[in-house]
């Protein structure tokens, strides 16, 4: 038994009057120290709810590549994993000139250098959608770019509208903060446009955000200025916020023209994602942004302030790229560019002349980004039930690495990667091709129809 003794003073017209109560309370010591000796360490709610469907679906297959073929990855969206795609040398001075001038070796404020934000904000700025330094958070790369805008977006319980085919980490932040996910679907047959009807059949009173990626990872599609007005009258009419992923932005091959979605949009609030990480070839940099474009003040102040406040979280991304951005932005030749652009548009078009004569695949041509998307006809391949066998087979016998669709929650297809040197994409192509001749089972009514 423990005795405690609470003393407090009141105020009355009288004056003042001391007060002594003397409480009782129950403890077992033995209980207690119990207690505390006890150890009970757990994982988070949140840790136990962050998946990426990626690693979940990659970590499970049994990927035992032919050890008489030298394996060929076209999983990985990280251009610079075959040495073949190097940043620009303006690129590279940049970050050795911030570096030596040892200005850049502190914290800068947590949404980056106010300079560094400005140098973006004339880079992207236009009279449609005018930006000013303000209009900026600098991230580390543009996956935190999503993160904090979904955070300053949505509550547990919100949803969130994203593609399906879609990029997974969507989801993977969505899920762990305790956000929905409703997946919108893209149309192949028509270069994945987005099914505007199902779209909107989705909203509800808990619809937060909406999400449009453009350039698209997987699909390497890029949207038509119709379209995106169709899009964004769509969210105008339901009064949702757009997300805009377009870290792709620009990289669309000629004859197509990359449309960003701010300029396009009277009414609808903008939050655009980006970065360095794919058109400048160094996603180890982690630079990213967002473009807060709110012309209308929908967002107003609250909005803004709340990215400041979930920015300061990781103190801001590395300061040593915040000071190399100027020169980078302003001073990469338009050749690199056009180099880099020139070479994916060469692989997809080899990879697509290659797969749509193959037998049971239909890959669908990309106008952009670094991706193509190929459909299985799994009717033809009785051998495996799904794109996740199909493609671990073709490990194990072609040593050739796709990633399954599956992982986009988009079943029977798999996404090819279109950076690997040209002389590996044939390869693959042509071990691809065998593979599926090897599997390739005509339904039985085709037989009939040959045997006639």
């Amino acid at each position: 038994m423990q005795n405690n003794d609470i003393h407090g003073n009141f105020i009355s017209g009288n004056g003042v009057h001391h007060v002594s109560v003397r409480t009782h309370v129950n403890v077992d010591p033995a209980k207690l120290k119990s207690l505390r000796q006890r150890w009970s360490v757990k994982p988070s709610e949140m840790s136990k709810k962050t998946l990426n469907p990626i690693r979940a679906i990659v970590d499970g297959m049994k990927l035992t590549p032919n050890p008489e073929k030298p394996m060929i990855a076209l999983s990985i969206g990280d251009p610079t994993v075959f040495g073949n795609l190097p940043t620009d040398d303006t690129v590279l001075q940049a970050m050795k000139e911030a570096i030596d001038s040892h200005k850049y070796n502190g914290y800068a404020p947590s949404v980056g250098y106010q300079k560094s934000r400005e140098v973006v904000a004339d880079f992207y700025s236009c009279p449609e959608a005018p930006l000013d330094g303000k209009d900026v958070i600098l991230t580390s790369g543009c996956s935190q770019a999503i993160e904090l805008a979904i955070s300053v977006l949505c509550n547990p319980g919100d949803n969130i509208l994203v593609p399906r085919p879609g990029f997974s980490l969507y989801k993977t932040l969505a899920v762990s903060m305790g956000i929905q996910v409703k997946h919108y679907n893209l149309l192949p047959e028509k270069s994945w446009e987005i099914d505007l009807q199902h779209l909107e059949s989705l909203i509800d009173d808990k619809t937060a955000c909406l999400i449009v990626n453009n350039p698209s990872n997987p699909c390497g599609s890029v949207f038509s200025r119709e379209h995106l007005h169709k899009i964004l009258s769509v969210a105008s009419r339901n009064c949702i916020p757009i997300l805009a992923d377009e870290i792709y932005g620009d990289m669309v091959f000629p004859g197509c023209d990359f449309q960003p979605l701010a300029p396009l949009s009277s009414d609808v609030p903008i939050l655009s994602c980006g970065g360095l990480a794919k058109r400048w070839l160094v996603p180890g940099w982690r630079m990213g942004w967002i473009l807060i474009h709110d012309r209308n003040d929908i967002f107003g102040t609250a909005i803004r302030e709340g990215l400041v406040k979930l920015s300061q979280r990781i103190l801001g991304p590395c300061t040593v790229v915040q000071g190399a951005l100027e020169s980078i932005l302003n001073d990469t030749p338009p050749e690199f560019y056009q180099g880099t652009i020139s070479f994916l548009k060469s692989n997809s078009e080899i990879c697509y002349s290659e797969l749509s004569t193959v037998p049971g695949l239909n890959p669908v041509m990309p106008s952009g980004a670094m991706y193509i998307m190929v459909g299985i006809e799994m009717e033809h391949f009785p051998d495996f039930q799904n794109d996740v066998e199909f493609t671990e087979r073709l490990v194990t016998e072609q040593s050739v690495f796709c990633l399954p669709a599956t992982a986009f929650e988009y079943p029977n297809f798999f996404r090819i990667v279109v950076t690997v040197p040209e002389e590996m994409m044939i390869e693959a192509c042509i071990r691809i091709r065998e593979f599926c001749a090897r599997h390739y089972r005509p339904r039985s009514q085709d037989s009939h129809e040959l045997d006639q």
